[in-house]
């Protein structure tokens, strides 16, 4: 397992990748993705057991994870670039014409590494349930992790799915919400308020925890407690404290990043505060 230091060298390479992607090609979803950076990098580099080089869409005998919210994808794609699952020179064809790293994750190219199309909110807790109850059916030991934003928790299918999981005693399923209190439109608060997150989780019947997603140490430990939970009947959620825009200063903490790309000068400004730690693509 890496130490949290040298998973903070990878998430700082990740993070360049993720604003040159974005610049790249003018378009995508930086604030998100740098405020997600350390979560998964440490779940692809410290917590899951994958095996990038015999990839498959089964995965039996593997950890599975599904990014609901998926307009982060460029953050998913770094990370699995990184870890092995395709060569790192493509994210240069990130949103670009016939590239599989398309702007939203889909699976007709065959992206190694991405088993579902994601990005209509709401739907990657039902899948989600879906294959952590195709594993217990066949066996497998395996755990399934998934990645929520905040503001898809504002759509119904979540609860539906919440009640579905706790009901039929899911509980080789581990969710993580970022919890960075912004979304397209603005401040949670402001847009339409979540109330008490935790209480509501727990009311559903799920384990509920808390971390700061930018502690690479608190991540492997929560999680590690998370994994402790499972197999007793419940289902796990976490509510992961983040930053939008985590990593550069004049995007951090604002929702005016969901979905816009840096200028020639903001990516200068941008790459000059985070180290190239792994080799730029």
């Amino acid at each position: 397992m890496n130490s949290p230091a040298e998973l903070e060298k990878i998430a700082s390479q990740v993070r360049r990748d993720i604003l040159r992607m974005v610049h790249g090609c003018q378009s995508g979803h930086p604030g998100g993705s740098l405020g997600c950076t350390d979560y998964l990098v440490a779940l692809y580099n410290g917590i899951m057991n994958i095996d990038p080089n015999n990839w498959n869409m089964d995965g039996k005998g593997e950890d599975l994870f599904f990014l609901s919210n998926g307009h982060i994808s460029p953050v998913w794609y770094s990370v699995l670039s990184r870890r092995g699952y395709f060569p790192t020179s493509e994210m240069a064809t990130f949103r670009k014409l016939n590239s599989r790293l398309q702007g939203h994750p889909a699976t007709e190219e065959g992206l190694e590494g991405i088993r579902v199309a994601s990005g209509s909110l709401g739907q990657g807790l039902s899948v989600a349930i879906g294959a952590a109850q195709a594993k217990k059916l066949n066996g497998d030991k395996s755990m399934v992790y998934t990645l929520h934003g905040d503001g898809e928790l504002q759509e119904g299918q979540i609860w539906e799915a919440a009640m579905y999981a706790a009901h039929n005693k899911v509980d080789n399923l581990i969710s993580v919400v970022d919890y960075n209190g912004q979304q397209i439109d603005g401040p949670l608060s402001e847009v339409m308020d979540l109330g008490d997150l935790a209480g509501k989780w727990k009311a559903f019947g799920w384990n509920t925890l808390t971390m700061n997603g930018h502690d690479m140490q608190d991540i492997l430990d929560t999680m590690a407690k998370a994994k402790e939970m499972s197999g007793k009947g419940s289902p796990t959620m976490i509510l992961m404290t983040t930053n939008m825009g985590q990593g550069v200063d004049f995007m951090v903490g604002t929702h005016k990043w969901h979905g816009i790309p840096p200028s020639d000068d903001q990516l200068v400004s941008a790459l000059g505060q985070l180290e190239e730690t792994m080799g730029d693509y």
